[in-house]
């Protein structure tokens, strides 16, 4: 959610801003803006829309300017309009802030500027920091410090940047709540909210943590908490490639990412699943796994996608672990007082590793002395760094805002995690050795899935003006059903909504006619007779079925008028399987109904508010 990249050096720091914030763009923003110094003058532009509008503005702009900074902003407070993207000045224009989060107290701040005289411009709560930051600088003619002073007077979360005319030298960055970073290069350095927009220039990284704040020099920084701490920090590697975030010939990024799937499924896999032994072996989880196999009781909580594949982890924690295993909306989680033991374990699942209910889940745990674990993406993230352990998922990078190899990724690990339980908890050796060379066989059982594209595309082109969708599964299955009905949702606006199958005579069967599309999840089971009675029910109603099934199933031909056969799994691995013709059913759909795929209307890739 939202985008920073800062700059400092010999260069001509526009260009580099520009492509920067090109490269943020799949997080989901709706205006976008630039501040530069130049002759230690403050020089702002900024405007509601794409970045490639802000270009053509800047474009024009001859002068080499050595600092700057850059932002995409996704609104919060004020709507989406030339006045309330960032940056955000003082009331002299001599102080630019960009910011990413949101300012719980800013009412009582801004009254209080206000009643001391300053004029605010915008209806953000973003300004009021640059009036605090210039009210502090009055006092101390210092930025560093006016800017720390003015952070301990503010409530909730920040990801910012602060420059000002008075001291063309440095920037001022700092964190609470918000993913920043520093790119370390040779006589220049660079700020950013995601390391997608540094690796054109460096490797070398330092990941901030809550409460610290940096300044920047072209070529020397310092570090200290907000309470005047000094920090000493260690430089990190970035470690995956510019050509993981191109497009690589397909249309769009979650074309790609959905393609990309029986790779990152295979990086996910490597190293941690011995085929031959019949075991998982994860190094992650090591040094607490005396914690996990102990454990009373598991919780996993996560949000969106990351929620469904929990769902699914539940199945298969307490189907192989044979352990009681709860799973709770992160955002939900810490508002209801929960009950937690310290000899519960609780796993929290995020792609970005930054999602702000979840972190929040997670230090509302450690709080009551659980042991946390992450289940993540994101190297370097605040979820990597809080919790007690944990099993990166080696997806890559996912820039399609809706979720999709994360997903299948997030699904291989808790079946890793699975596996590892169950060789501790009474899983025979000879089931064990099946299970992973089924797991094992998964990213060529999707490559045949995506083989099939034409057809899925076909399939989408009948349905792409409809209005309803229903996704039907049982068992693992229907937290796939639920993540096929959001893939819809994001990306083509068609209502769509996924049910146990079961659950159809309970409600949802009074929408269904022959407008209405519902698509089953049936694979050959244990429950698969139950099923077919679902479908026979549906078919009676006139409603129009797409059945998710097995390659030699031919039963279901008599009940579904489209097919999409997927190659048979183990029922505990089947939704890393069965959801990939959801995902291409999703995409074809949104695609022919002319909507922006890799950027759905008010998502955020990353949402790092609450």
């Amino acid at each position: 959610m939202c985008g920073i990249i800062g700059y400092i050096g010999e260069k001509n720091s526009l260009p580099i801003l520009i492509e920067g914030l090109k490269r943020l763009e799949y997080r989901g923003y709706d205006s976008a803006g630039v501040a530069l110094i130049h002759q230690k003058e403050l020089v702002v532009y900024k405007q509601a829309g794409k970045v490639s509008e802000l270009d053509k503005i800047v474009t024009a702009n001859s002068f080499h300017a050595s600092i700057g900074v850059g932002h995409t902003r996704w609104a919060t407070h004020g709507e989406p309009n030339d006045i309330n993207a960032h940056p955000h000045g003082d009331c002299h224009e001599e102080i630019a802030v960009i910011h990413n989060g949101i300012i719980e107290n800013y009412a009582t701040l801004r009254r209080k500027l206000e009643r001391d005289g300053h004029t605010m411009r915008t209806e953000t709560d973003t300004e009021v920091i640059a009036h605090l930051i210039e009210e502090k600088y009055k006092l101390k003619n210092d930025l560093f410090t006016a800017t720390r002073l003015a952070l301990l007077e503010v409530e909730g979360s920040y990801g910012l940047l602060v420059i000002s005319k008075n001291e063309s030298d440095k920037i001022i960055a700092a964190r609470k709540g918000s993913p920043l970073m520093i790119g370390i290069g040779k006589g220049e350095n660079f700020i950013a909210s995601d390391a997608a927009a540094l690796i054109d220039h460096t490797r070398d990284v330092l990941y901030l943590n809550d409460d610290e704040i940096v300044c920047v020099y072209a070529d020397s920084y310092y570090t200290k908490t907000i309470h005047d701490q000094p920090v000493v920090k260690e430089v990190e590697k970035i470690t995956f490639d510019l050509e993981q975030i191109e497009k690589g010939g397909f249309e769009h990024f979650m074309l790609k990412e959905i393609h990309d799937q029986p790779e990152a499924i295979r990086n996910s896999l490597r190293g941690r699943l011995l085929v031959d032994e019949g075991r998982a072996k994860l190094g992650g989880l090591e040094r607490s796994l005396d914690k996990l196999l102990q454990a009373r009781r598991l919780i996993i909580t996560a949000c969106g996608t990351s929620w469904h594949a929990a769902l699914v982890g539940k199945y298969l924690f307490e189907q192989l672990g044979r352990i009681p295993v709860e799973v709770d909306y992160a955002s939900e989680f810490r508002y209801r007082n929960p009950i937690i033991n310290s000899d519960d374990v609780l796993f929290v699942i995020s792609q970005s590793g930054e999602t702000a209910d979840t972190l929040a889940a997670l230090r509302e745990a450690k709080s009551k002395g659980a042991t946390v674990f992450g289940i993540v993406n994101g190297v370097g993230s605040s979820i990597a760094r809080e919790t007690d352990a944990g099993v990166f998922i080696h997806a890559g990078p996912e820039i399609g805002v809706a979720s999709t190899k994360a997903f299948t990724c997030q699904l291989s690990v808790l079946s890793l995690i699975a596996l590892l339980l169950g060789q501790y908890r009474g899983l025979p050796d000879e089931q064990g050795k099946l299970l992973a060379t089924d797991l094992a066989s998964i990213p060529n059982k999707i490559r045949k899935i995506l083989d099939k594209s034409e057809q899925i595309k076909n399939i989408a082109a009948e349905f792409k003006d409809t209005h309803n969708f229903l996704y039907l599964g049982r068992g693992s299955n229907f937290p796939t059903a639920l993540e096929g009905a959001l893939k819809l949702k994001e990306i083509s606006y068609i209502h769509a909504e996924g049910y146990p199958a079961a659950e159809m005579k309970h409600g949802p069967i009074a929408l269904i006619d022959e407008n209405m599309p519902v698509v089953f999840i049936v694979p050959k089971d244990p429950i698969y007779e139950k099923i077919l009675s679902n479908m026979q029910e549906v078919r009676a109603r006139k409603g129009r079925i797409i059945a998710i099934a097995n390659e030699d199933d031919y039963e279901i031909d008599k009940l579904a008028e489209f097919v999409i056969r997927v190659p048979r799994t183990y029922s505990y691995f089947g939704p890393i399987v069965n959801v990939v013709p959801l995902q291409l059913l999703a995409y074809y759909i949104a695609v022919g109904r002319g909507c922006n795929v890799d950027q759905p209307r008010n998502l955020a890739k990353s949402v790092t508010v609450e």
